[in-house]
């Protein structure tokens, strides 16, 4: 018997058959770090709105017309992310300090490939 429980998948007695869930840590601009589960699927701009993460302020709810949640992929996970779309890269034009590692975080989808990803939040939003 196949059972769901808080986004992971159980069969039988609890025993875990796969994860729904994907561990993001957010580092905010004064190095407060906040770890979280986003659910797969979902976006790590939803997943900080779920968390309150502050920083992220994300005005227009995640349709990348505003660059108000950009974030900085921590140098280790660049590859993993990959890089912005065009519409994205128009919409960083807007953000606050962009770097090479910025992206707006309405646009990456949380994936299990993800599971321990860490972004930055700048000091201010564009």
């Amino acid at each position: 018997m196949l059972v769901a429980r808080r986004g992971r998948a159980y069969i039988g007695d609890e025993q875990r058959l796969e994860s729904a869930m994907t561990k993001i840590t957010y580092v905010t601009s004064q190095g407060e770090r906040i770890e979280t589960e986003g659910e797969n699927g979902s976006t790590v701009m939803e997943t900080a709105i779920m968390n309150a993460v502050p920083g992220i302020v994300a005005e227009c709810g995640g349709a990348c017309t505003c660059a108000t949640c950009h974030v900085y992929v921590d140098e280790d996970w660049r590859e993993a992310v990959g890089g912005p779309s065009m519409m994205e890269e128009d919409m960083l034009d807007f953000a606050f300090d962009v770097k090479d590692n910025s992206r707006l975080s309405c646009q990456i989808k949380v994936r299990a490939e993800l599971d321990g990803l860490v972004v930055h939040v700048p000091t201010r939003q564009g």
